[in-house]
């Protein structure tokens, strides 16, 4: 696959170091540019691989139409719907599988047990200089539904062997996992009754865009726990505060529809409700795992072989 078309990485060689020895020990046809701190490389023309800085935001995406030699996107991002109204025909797209299940999936645990055991209360009460001692909610024993069976999905199954858990496994189509059955989406309406934990890991697609709606959430128990750590629009952010304010389920989400969450949005102070501000991937994992990924994309790149994580090609 490598050419003399020039590659942008967001990071500075010395961290990607050491590059193959076919990009020209990388100062050669590999340019730095990180999206927005200083000057734009002048090279865009030639750029055939660009690899996106960790960013939603447009600039560095609308710099893709500046690029007519492009011939493949690297994010930074497990995610990746954000880029393809940027993404030219016949352009190869790979995301970032790899990078964020560590992290995402430590949250998605952290969420469900800070939620459970009502450690906001605990917060507020240290602040508040008392003492609220008392019975909480265990994680043990409980039916948790992983909706969503891909690598942030499977990571988070993995951290909850050990909890005294039933996990229940659901993805698009049943198939063998490697710690129990997966089932399928069309089962959801026999198996959310008995849900006593929903942790959504679903991508955001046109079929996921709305699928935990009010139908779904009636379907919940009472007094279960929804944590979305997928993103924001795969919930229906009005029927899920109907059933919050209601006080019928409970909420611990990293993502929200709309975000980020204005100031006096409703979600922000409806009760059993805990937020993060999206930073499911933003931990000190991320960039041992994100400049892994560069270095085994290049090295693929020179050598000519497909680049791993394909999503669109």
């Amino acid at each position: 696959m490598v050419t003399e078309g020039r590659i942008w990485v967001p990071y500075t060689l010395e961290q990607l170091a050491p590059l193959p020895g076919k990009l020209g020990g990388g100062s050669s046809i590999v340019d730095v540019y990180d999206g927005f701190d200083g000057a734009v490389p002048d090279t865009a023309a030639d750029v055939e691989l660009y690899v996106l800085p960790y960013t939603f935001d447009r600039e560095p995406l609308a710099r893709i139409a500046d690029m007519p030699r492009l011939r493949m996107i690297q994010t930074l991002t497990a995610g990746y719907e954000h880029v393809l109204p940027y993404l030219p025909p016949g352009v190869l797209l790979c995301n970032g599988r790899g990078i964020h299940e560590t992290s995402t999936a430590e949250l998605a645990i952290t969420l469900t047990l800070a939620a459970l055991r009502d450690i906001p209360t605990f917060v507020r009460g240290q602040d508040a200089g008392e003492w609220r001692s008392g019975f909480y909610p265990a994680l043990a024993d409980k039916s948790v539904l992983i909706l969503g069976y891909g690598a942030i999905g499977e990571a988070v199954d993995r951290r909850l062997q050990g909890f005294e858990v039933d996990v229940v496994r659901v993805a698009r189509s049943a198939r063998a996992g490697a710690h129990g059955p997966v089932r399928a989406m069309a089962e959801l309406p026999e198996l959310l009754p008995r849900a006593d934990v929903v942790i959504v890991t679903v991508p955001l697609t046109e079929d996921t865009r709305g699928l935990v709606d009010a139908d779904f959430l009636a379907r919940l128990p009472a007094g279960a726990l929804v944590v979305n750590v997928a993103r924001g629009p795969v919930v229906d952010t009005e029927a899920l505060l109907a059933e919050l304010d209601a006080g019928r389920l409970r909420a611990a989400l990293d993502v929200t529809d709309p975000e980020p969450l204005p100031a006096d949005h409703p979600l922000r102070f409806a009760p059993g409700t805990l937020i993060s501000p999206h930073v499911g991937g933003s931990s000190s994992a991320f960039l041992p795992r994100a400049l892994r990924l560069i270095r085994e994309q290049l090295e693929r790149w020179s050598e000519g072989v497909t680049p791993a994580n394909v999503v669109r090609d």
